[in-house]
């Protein structure tokens, strides 16, 4: 039994990580240094005051004789514990301060990347670079038996996504942040960046990964619902692999550009609808569209999904203020939506045979 237990205690202890991820930016050495610095000062500070506080109980207590010294003050000593603090705060606000102003400095970037919140999952559209005008969106890919306890869990559980970022190892890569309904926050602790992501503003960070490798994160935002299903899963890679990718996804982004007067066939559309829900609708509405009553309710049977076409287009396009329905419209494109709203309507019990035409959505954009 006690072999049993060595063999399994060494994974166990393998699993504890007691300090920051490690560094593989320049900034992100500066911060685990600074996070060094400050820790042993204040072992160093802990270790003073209490040994001199155990000191004075044992050897100045009433009941050995002691009695206390009758003075007012001490010049000496309060020109001591002034200064002194003064001289570890400035020690500390020098390296800390030109920290802070390297980690602002985005000036000249290899590369921009703009990054999107959405309940619960990220956009990514390169905005210069070899993959410029590149856009997708990033969803954990964590499969949903694994959450619900029904499978043993993956060796990278809630922190793996089917689409993550690439860049290029050695570039300075500009992340533009924002969001498009509540307040997130991307974060990626090896780099050191960890920004909040506001509906209506740009804020903007940069790193430059200094190895190759994935590195992962997730939203340090309480945003909603399924906050902690919103990881962040960066691919850094050689040069010559990023270009191979941009490439890649250029071909694919050629080849997806749809022609807008093409009339789809009902069983076209529910098949690319139904990897739309499963993306983007089945974590609140449920894969049997039965839903969660009351904040998500259910599609299956449903009064807005049984009644007229516009005020299904309207509701994924616009959203529902004041509830957990986002808006798609910025999501997802004319065809996509058009293919989830026949899936809808045609799934489940909901047989309505109806066809609705990527043109359609598009009328109904401006509206």
């Amino acid at each position: 039994m006690a072999g049993l237990l060595g063999m399994l205690a060494g994974p166990a202890n393998a699993a504890w990580q007691l300090n920051l991820q490690d560094p593989v930016t320049a900034v992100a050495r500066r911060v685990y240094d600074l996070h060094s610095l400050l820790l042993w000062t204040i072992v160093v500070i802990f270790v003073g005051v209490f040994a001199v506080v155990a000191w004075s109980l044992i050897f100045h207590r009433k009941s050995i004789g002691h009695k206390a010294a009758d003075f007012h003050d001490n010049t000496t000593v309060e020109i001591i514990w002034t200064v002194v603090p003064l001289l570890i705060l400035i020690g500390i606000a020098i390296p800390a301060t030109s920290t802070l102003v390297q980690m602002r400095d985005t000036s000249q970037p290899d590369l921009t990347i703009k990054v999107t919140g959405y309940q619960w999952k990220w956009g990514y559209e390169y905005v210069t670079g070899d993959a410029a005008g590149v856009k997708y969106m990033s969803v954990m890919s964590t499969p949903r038996e694994q959450i619900e306890n029904k499978a043993p869990k993956g060796e990278h559980y809630l922190l793996e996504v089917d689409r993550p970022m690439v860049v290029p190892v050695g570039k300075k890569v500009r992340i533009l942040t924002t969001a498009a309904d509540v307040i997130h926050n991307w974060s990626v602790p090896a780099f050191a960046v960890k920004t909040d992501a506001v509906p209506g503003f740009l804020r903007d960070t940069w790193f430059r990964a200094e190895k190759e490798g994935t590195y992962r994160g997730q939203c340090s935002e309480l945003c909603g619902k399924d906050h902690g299903f919103m990881p962040v899963v960066v691919e850094v890679v050689s040069d010559e692999k990023y270009a191979a990718w941009a490439a890649d996804q250029q071909k694919q982004l050629a080849a997806a550009a749809e022609d807008p007067s093409k009339v789809w066939k009902l069983d076209e559309l529910a098949a690319r609808g139904e990897k739309v829900y499963a993306a983007n609708c089945a974590a609140c509405h449920q894969a049997n569209g039965k839903g969660l009553p009351p904040a998500f309710p259910a599609l299956d049977g449903s009064a807005l999904v049984k009644g007229p076409k516009e005020g299904h287009i309207d509701i994924i396009i616009k959203g529902k203020p004041g509830t957990a329905m986002a808006a798609f419209g910025g999501q997802l494109n004319d065809t996509d939506i058009a293919a989830v709203v026949a899936y809808e309507r045609n799934a489940w019990t909901n047989k309505l045979g109806e066809v609705i035409q990527p043109a359609e959505v598009k009328a109904r954009r401006g509206k």
